[in-house]
């Protein structure tokens, strides 16, 4: 199965760990995902699949400072363009747009504020081939201490147009959407929080948020937020055993936004 991705929307996750073989076996134990090995022209990153689909990327963490992180990538038509875009409004270029083999272009940035995210263009892989299931991503956010600049930002680099949804009494949620329809969001951090970096989280479909919450950490993940409801469903915020922050969320059915 082949999905197309809009440009502006996440397309592929993956994962940057210190040990590929106890995520492996973490993800698999919480997710029922499986390890596929693409073969030796891979340079070790392997393949998540679940039901034998590709549902994420895994190798080893590249860099020291960011230890184990999960890393978004945006669908775009052109990786050059989108790197003299982040260069013009503020960001930053951490790897220069490269090939992956047949498989399409890439490239890894920072925006203004330092929240990493990466951009695909793609070739042979066209990104995620399962989304919105179960032990599937589902969707991504970016918790921003200047959420002004972000919405900035973003529309120029990937071409979203963004949306304010009210939240109550507190500040609105920002929406990206691409081809008219919501892809990623966007809040500001609340200094009551304490410090907090700026950065984009990733979320899993799970059918019991806290049935799995629960199974997480007793396969050794630690609690960054506990279950809670939301409007857009019940979620909780994890850390795997190797400090790489996730979030699942079992979805509201009826949300509308």
């Amino acid at each position: 199965m082949t999905q197309k991705y809009p440009v502006g929307a996440p397309s592929w996750i993956d994962l940057g760990t210190t040990d590929v073989a106890v995520a492996a076996r973490f993800y698999g134990s919480l997710f029922g995902w499986a390890l596929s090995d693409p073969g030796p022209d891979s340079g070790g990153y392997r393949m998540f699949l679940k039901d034998g689909r590709q549902v994420a990327g895994v190798g080893p963490a590249m860099d020291p400072a960011r230890g184990t992180s999960w890393a978004v990538y945006f669908a775009t038509e052109d990786v050059e363009d989108a790197a003299r875009k982040v260069q013009a409004h503020g960001g930053r270029v951490v790897m220069e747009p490269m090939d992956v083999l047949d498989q399409g272009r890439m490239a890894v940035f920072t925006d203004p504020a330092g929240a990493f995210f990466s951009v695909w263009q793609p070739g042979e892989h066209t990104g995620a081939e399962v989304t919105d299931e179960h032990g599937s991503f589902t969707w991504t956010e970016l918790m921003a201490a200047d959420i002004d600049s972000c919405k900035e930002f973003y529309p120029r680099v990937l071409g979203v147009t963004t949306r304010d949804v009210p939240m109550g009494d507190g500040p609105p949620y920002t929406l990206l959407e691409a081809e008219g329809r919501p892809v990623a969001g966007a809040m500001p951090i609340d200094p009551a929080w304490g410090p907090m970096p700026t950065r984009w989280t990733v979320y899993f479909a799970v059918d019991h948020c806290d049935a799995v919450y629960q199974e997480a950490l007793n396969l050794g993940a630690t609690s960054s937020v506990p279950p809670q409801d939301s409007p857009a469903g019940r979620f909780a915020g994890l850390v795997d055993p190797q400090g790489g922050a996730f979030s699942i969320i079992k979805n509201n059915p009826d949300l509308t936004v």
